[in-house]
């Protein structure tokens, strides 16, 4: 497995890099924007030597952590990226969220912690990677409104306009869809979609998604017709507009 650290901060980088191959990673390091997109695209490039994880700082010189994960994504859509910031506010984790990283850890952190989460995350890359959204039964398109979902493409269609999906925006997509019309609590949702991640990761995180999914498929988010919200309990997904 290749990990990409993307840190400015020198003592820091070298140390994650020290214990990352401790644990039998390669690893690359970038200080800052540009030598990291560099670097993901030699390796994507590359057969059998794409990125696998990415170690994300979000303060960096000239090219903020957002900008990156926003063109790590458009390269890839799949890869994970970890955020690993001093920056705390839930305004920052939201826009990261938004940016397509997959998990956020503040500094400073615990070793332990990040070392679990990142075998975590590179586990569930690998199982997706061996067991695609698709063998669950799913058809390659999926309609509601006017939204057409690409499975196979990681793509969604909406009045003609197509837009990219992260690995987890698909997941948590297909998850409503698999279960159209039931009340899905967010304990079920972590539990099914993120598995062995929940242990890591929030309920204010799975409501980060739901925004980033209705800001994508609903014509009106701020009052949204196909993932409702169930008030006490969770959301429920409706392929069609319910009527009064």
């Amino acid at each position: 497995m290749k990990l990409l650290v993307v840190e400015d901060e020198k003592a820091l980088a070298q140390g994650l890099k020290f214990n990352f191959e401790q644990e039998g990673y390669a690893v690359l390091t970038a200080e800052d924007g540009p030598t990291a997109i560099r670097h993901f695209e030699e390796c994507y490039e590359s057969d059998g030597e794409s990125i696998d994880l990415v170690v994300l700082d979000l303060m960096l010189p000239g090219m903020s952590g957002y900008e990156i994960a926003k063109e790590i994504r458009r390269i890839d859509e799949v890869v994970p990226i970890l955020v690993l910031s001093a920056r705390e506010l839930s305004e920052d984790k939201a826009y990261a969220f938004d940016c397509g990283t997959d998990q956020y850890m503040t500094k400073p952190f615990a070793l332990p912690e990040l070392l679990s989460r990142v075998k975590n995350l590179l586990k569930r890359k690998s199982l997706v990677q061996k067991a695609p959204v698709t063998t669950r039964k799913m058809p390659k398109e999926y309609q509601f409104g006017n939204v057409t979902v690409d499975f196979e493409a990681f793509e969604i269609e909406v009045d003609g306009e197509r837009k990219s999906l992260t690995n987890l925006e698909l997941r948590l997509l297909q998850y409503f869809i698999e279960h159209e019309g039931m009340v899905l609590t967010r304990a079920q949702i972590l539990d099914d979609v993120w598995g062995e991640q929940s242990a890591f990761v929030t309920t204010r995180t799975i409501d980060n998604f739901v925004l980033r999914l209705r800001k994508l498929v609903e014509s009106n988010p701020a009052e949204p017709v196909h993932i409702v919200s169930v008030r006490g309990a969770g959301y429920r997904f409706m392929p069609e507009e319910m009527s009064e």
